[in-house]
């Protein structure tokens, strides 16, 4: 009998690419969250108000999730290393303009482009480390990949605190500086070149994307703030929503489409990115209101906050190598169903004990629990979304999934701020406890959604002969269905089993 795939170890160069796109996704989430806490720091230092404030955080998130899809065809055009080298020196020049800010305007500006840079860098990051790693090791490779990206969360908070503490705000920024420059020659040496289908970039493809993109995430950023209901939410969600419909279209007739509409035939792509979707939802807005409760509600400092919770950071490092080693055997369906459901498990106990002054330790046992969860879904919405395709679309599964995931974010902290206010305020300890236990409520109710999602995921089945007639490997035309040479095949026990190959248009 064959040896079990899964114990195969990963050669020295398949390492290596792990580690450097690892590092890389650290590195841009890790910005996402750092600047939180160094906010107190930059209102007195620039003179910032309330909103200025507000958008030196969603300035960041807005360009991140409205280019990436962009991002990643301009990867499978013009080589994937090649822009992923670009997108990682645009980081750190506007990481050193963060730094250099001089008002917060040019601090907004600045972190946009970082944005910009972190749109170049996630989803080929994913792209250059699926097309590194073979199909039958790839869940493997992933697991390492979210566990040391995952880290970004809890070390987000702790880390800003502590810079901003111990030296000054702008040292959050130029922290990036020096890794950047370790990663380029790295990836320079260590990551090997990839590209796509040959295709052209289609202008009105990019435009539809990037348009649509800017006014979804524009309403969700700006709606607890303008209004739900006013003329301006209603009005770039309408045509964020009507651009959307619109690059659909357009890609449904395109001969070399931007986005390959065929790819949503697979069950366990599309599954794995809704998973996402609602899993980053929940993650991200229980992280904005435990750091806040952990704060207000037990009145710990912002530092002693970042210590609190690294019972649920520590997870998001551990369980992700345990996943991504048992994902290959088992199939992604039970890690997002169950990983899913305990976490709002967790969400809904938290929900139920909150209020002032609790004692810590009754929260240690939830954040674990919680951390397990999201741990162990999230490299199994990865593998589900990245190992459905064939190879030569890796790089535009990469970016729909980052995409999903950025917006997903977005959508989740609206969300949860807006069952917040529906709950509470900001008045005492008590309405803000009373608030905090709605929205945790609210997390739990979008992972309950993400664990259902789940459950569309297809189960592990033999490998179908190949049709005759089909084109081979690396072979395949934008649109062509399930290519005999596209299925992913994993072998478990001697059995060639395939998870869920593209269907076709």
């Amino acid at each position: 009998m064959p040896k079990n795939s899964t114990s195969t170890p990963l050669t020295t160069a398949q390492r290596w690419a792990v580690a450097v796109t690892a590092l890389a996704g650290m590195m841009v989430s890790l910005d996402a969250l750092v600047v939180t806490t160094a906010l107190g720091a930059i209102r007195v230092a620039l003179h910032a108000s309330i909103e200025e404030l507000e958008w030196t955080v969603t300035a960041y998130v807005l360009t991140f999730a409205v280019l990436l899809l962009t991002a990643a065809a301009l990867g499978e055009r013009f080589g994937r290393r090649r822009m992923f080298v670009i997108g990682l020196a645009l980081f750190a020049v506007a990481s050193a303009g963060c730094a250099l800010a001089p008002d917060v305007g040019t601090l907004i500006a600045a972190r946009a482009v970082q944005g910009a840079g972190a749109a170049l860098v996630m989803p080929l990051a994913l792209a250059l480390l699926g097309t590194a790693v073979p199909a039958d090791r790839r869940s493997r490779a992933l697991g390492v990949f979210s566990s040391v990206a995952g880290l970004a969360v809890p070390l987000g908070p702790l880390l800003g605190g502590a810079v901003v503490t111990g030296v000054s705000w702008p040292w959050i920024f130029w922290l990036n500086v020096p890794v950047v420059a370790v990663l380029i020659p790295l990836a320079l040496t260590r990551l090997q070149e990839s590209s796509g289908p040959p295709a052209r970039l289609d202008p009105g493809a990019v435009a539809l994307a990037t348009a649509a993109a800017l006014g979804i995430v524009w309403a969700l950023v700006r709606g607890n703030t303008a209004g739900w209901g006013s003329a301006e939410i209603l009005s770039t969600l309408t045509a964020g929503v009507l651009l959307a419909v619109g690059f659909v279209w357009w890609q449904r007739r395109a001969t070399e489409p931007m986005l390959p509409m065929h790819l949503f035939g697979s069950r366990a792509f599309s599954a794995g990115n809704i998973a996402i979707f609602f899993e980053w939802g929940s993650a991200l807005g229980a992280l904005f209101f435990m750091a806040q409760f952990l704060q207000t509600g037990l009145g710990f400092s912002p530092a002693r906050a970042g210590l609190g919770l690294m019972p649920w950071g520590a997870m998001t490092f551990i369980v992700p190598q345990l996943t991504g080693l048992l994902i290959g055997r088992l199939g992604e369906r039970p890690f997002i169903v169950g990983g899913l459901g305990l976490h709002a498990a967790a969400m809904t106990w938290i929900a139920l004990i909150a209020e002032p002054g609790l004692a810590y330790w009754q929260l240690v046992a939830p954040l674990v629990v919680s951390g397990i969860g999201v741990a162990t879904a999230l490299p199994a919405t990865q593998s589900a979304a990245l190992s459905s395709v064939a190879p030569a679309y890796v790089g535009k599964a990469s970016g729909v999934y980052s995409t999903m995931r950025q917006l997903g974010g977005v959508f989740g902290v609206a969300a949860v701020v807006a069952a917040f206010a529906a709950g509470g305020s900001y008045r005492s300890p008590q309405s803000f406890s009373s608030g905090f236990a709605v929205a945790i409520g609210a997390c739990a109710a979008l992972s309950l959604v993400g664990a259902l999602s789940g459950l569309a995921t297809p189960g592990r089945r033999p490998l179908p002969p190949a049709p005759a007639g089909r084109a081979q490997e690396g072979e395949g035309r934008p649109g062509d269905g399930a290519l005999a040479g596209e299925r992913v095949a994993h072998r478990v026990g001697g059995d060639a089993t395939v998870a869920d190959p593209v269907a076709g248009p």
